[in-house]
């Protein structure tokens, strides 16, 4: 009986080629056509990728039979008629279940059918990783593979790889174990009538019956020493993708070169007959687990570059070898034929992921594929608002343990979404954040023991939810208040109430100073600012030349952002700067109840800003009573209901009615703004100039 299992050429021996389980399968199957879609999809299964139903990605909505679709689509439930969350039906496809991002869908659909790469490039949150597992659902049906390693007699060091189809190669290894253990038992029989020929003979013979047990124990080790080399002979079950119905997703993102391209693990005992095989010792990467399906590699660029080299290497050539990734490992000498590693990748990110990814690597992904950037709003209409009360279902169905949402909390959720999305007549697609609040809402309902979700719980779980940074904030604002470092009454020369934004939904006051002092012309700006910041100084400092009748070359302006720690950002201070620095000059007092934030133009139109939203409520919640903001951002407030009554929202266009509201002192204020009329030719009714121009800036 032969012990080796292949012949020296690597192919499987006669006797192999006549095991019961491995009959007819002594050739791998021929790898499909990676650009050509599978004819042999099942239409009616919601996991095949036949056309039909590719074409019905993004399904509507549709309800259960104790609820409908009522045609008052102006509601905020676009027309839906619902007890709670549980009368809508949950789609089973996953791609099915994706929020906006029609585009990015319509991408992946051709990318599945097609068997493209993709990269997803956008803001954290919307839906990348799951559009990502959608394709493994979406590919074409192939033949999947299971991946077997073998030892190879001539070079050990060089194991040999078989594929053979899914389920087989399980079969396979037991076959071989299965073999191994009668040749084993065969092996321990003959020892054991070695032995006791030895011992007999020793004890009978030669009467001497310590030689007898020495020589039975030499012949003990030899016989275990023997074995272990039939045992070698057991091949190394690498990918098993019996029971697997789809294509594989694997999911590398944060991978170390091993998990992503396979490794060999590191043999303590090297010589001596007690190390492992070098074929037992090989472990396969995420690129081959994902062969015939899908790759995902989110944040793409914080994989080495020597990772992302072999990567490229891999999507090349589609077969990829495995070799130990540590020089002081023994697995370094080991390197395998090619294993198969035929995916899709995606390769997903934000915007800096661009920065540090390879070129060649991208060239190779768009040269192969499409590259998608992902929405962070999405036009608000009764199909969307429709699809956002079923994702709110969805997110019930998959926590499993909370109660389903009543109609009202509902409606609160996707107010909230409105809120976020921060643009008039938008929704947010950032789902991964509201889908925090639903489960936070959620679990303050079940923790009182609710049958259902309420508003009430809803509202209260918007409290509880909140960002560090609006803690921080929060925390701030009552420092502020406790040391006097907000002025929210009476009139101060030189001083305003600035707004900005912590993180991206935490408003805050920022309190600016001005002071001009004999000098030599010199803007001294303080409180950490950024380069944008420092750029926005300069700009407001031509304003003031223009503006002022003063020899400014005689001073020098001091400005001092108060108890800016973290430094500013942005130009959304721009006119807060302008007033406060014009208000020191001119010797006129800003009355401390207005508030305000806008970018200027170097000609005093005053330009959108992002977050003003979030600063409005931080300037109710301080206790200003009028906000200044750009005309442009007055379609995007949508501040909440208690703060509605708190509060004068005053849109502006230019720096002269900037001025006109926030500084008291009526004479000399009439005779300032009237001086910047004329100047500048401005009246405060024109709405004509400002109003669309630039574009919102993040603080």
């Amino acid at each position: 009986m032969s012990d080796n299992i292949e012949d020296d050429d690597g192919t499987p021996s006669e006797r192999e080629r006549v095991d019961p389980v491995d009959a007819g399968d002594d050739e791998p199957p021929a790898p499909s056509n990676p650009g050509s879609a599978s004819t042999d999809a099942d239409p009616s299964d919601p996991n095949e990728s036949g056309d039909r139903g590719l074409e019905d990605l993004g399904e509507d909505v549709s309800v259960k039979d104790s609820a409908e679709i009522e045609g008052d689509e102006n509601d905020l439930l676009g027309g839906l008629s619902i007890d709670t969350t549980g009368d809508i039906e949950v789609p089973e496809r996953l791609v099915d279940q994706v929020i906006g991002q029609d585009h990015a869908r319509d991408v992946i659909k051709k990318a599945a059918n097609q068997r493209r790469h993709v990269m997803m490039i956008g803001s954290p949150g919307t839906g990348k990783s799951m559009l990502a597992k959608a394709m493994s659902q979406l590919l074409p049906k192939e033949e999947l593979q299971d991946v077997l390693v073998y030892h190879n007699p001539d070079d050990g060091n060089e194991p040999k790889v078989r594929t053979v189809p899914a389920g087989k190669g399980e079969q396979i290894v037991e076959a071989h174990k299965e073999e191994a253990r009668k040749r084993n038992q065969m092996r321990t029989f003959l020892m054991w009538i070695i032995i006791a020929i030895v011992i007999g003979y020793a004890l009978i013979i030669v009467a001497q019956p310590l030689l007898g047990i020495l020589a039975a124990g030499v012949i003990y080790l030899a016989f275990r020493y023997g074995s272990r080399g039939s045992d070698a002979m057991i091949p190394n079950l690498l990918i098993d993708n019996s029971g697997q119905q789809v294509a594989p997703f694997k999911d590398a993102t944060g991978a170390h070169a091993g998990a992503l391209l396979g490794d060999v693990r590191h043999d303590p005992f090297q010589s001596g007959g007690m190390e492992t095989p070098s074929h037992d010792r090989v472990e396969s990467g995420a690129i081959h687990e994902a062969n015939k399906g899908v790759l995902f590699v989110d944040e793409i660029n914080t994989l080495d570059i020597r990772s992302q080299q072999k990567l490229m290497t891999a999507i090349q050539e589609g077969e990829f070898s495995i070799t130990g990734q540590s020089e002081r490992s023994s697995g370094a000498m080991v390197q395998t034929e090619p294993v198969p590693c035929d995916f899709v990748m995606i390769a997903a990110g934000n915007l800096d992921a661009m920065e540090n990814m390879h070129p060649a690597l991208r060239s190779r992904i768009k040269g192969y594929g499409y590259e998608v950037y992902m929405d962070d709003t999405i036009e608000d209409d009764p199909e969307m608002r429709r699809k956002y009360a079923r994702f709110i279902a969805q997110e019930v169905e998959k926590d499993g343990r909370l109660p389903h949402f009543t109609e009202d909390a509902v409606r609160e959720v996707i107010l909230e979404s409105r809120r976020r999305a921060g643009r008039k007549g938008h929704l947010t697609l950032k789902l991964r954040e509201l889908g925090g609040l639903v489960r936070v809402a959620g679990d303050i309902a079940r923790a009182e023991g609710k049958e259902f979700t309420e508003r009430t719980d809803v509202l209260a779980a918007k409290d509880r939810s909140q960002s560090i940074e609006q803690q921080l904030a929060d925390e701030m604002i009552d420092r502020y208040q406790d040391y006097d470092m907000s002025t929210v009454q009476g009139d101060v020369v030189g001083r305003v109430n600035g707004l900005a934004v912590m993180g991206d939904d935490s408003g805050i006051v920022k309190p600016i100073m001005a002071e001009v002092t004999q000098g030599k012309g010199e803007i001294i700006a303080t409180g950490r600012l950024q380069e944008i910041a420092e750029e926005s100084v300069q700009n407001v400092s031509a304003i003031i030349k223009k503006f002022t009748d003063k020899d400014i070359d005689a001073m020098d302006v001091h400005i001092q952002f108060l108890q800016s720690y973290e430094g500013v950002e942005g130009d959304s201070a721009s006119i807060s700067i302008a007033t406060a620095v014009i208000s020191a000059m001119e010797d006129i007092p800003i009355d401390q109840t207005v508030a305000m934030t806008g970018s200027l133009s170097v000609r005093g139109d005053v330009l959108p800003v992002g977050g003003v939203t979030h600063k409005i409520e931080a300037a109710a919640k301080s206790g200003i009573k009028t906000v200044i903001i750009p005309a442009a951002n007055e379609q995007d407030v949508m501040i909440e209901e208690e703060y509605e009554d708190m509060i004068e929202i005053v849109p502006v266009t230019h720096i002269s009615e900037v001025l006109e509201v926030a500084l008291a002192g009526e004479p000399e204020k009439d005779s300032l703004v009237d001086r910047l009329k004329s100047l500048t030719g401005k009246a405060l009714e024109s709405s004509e100039v400002g109003t669309g121009s630039g574009s919102p800036s993040p603080q």
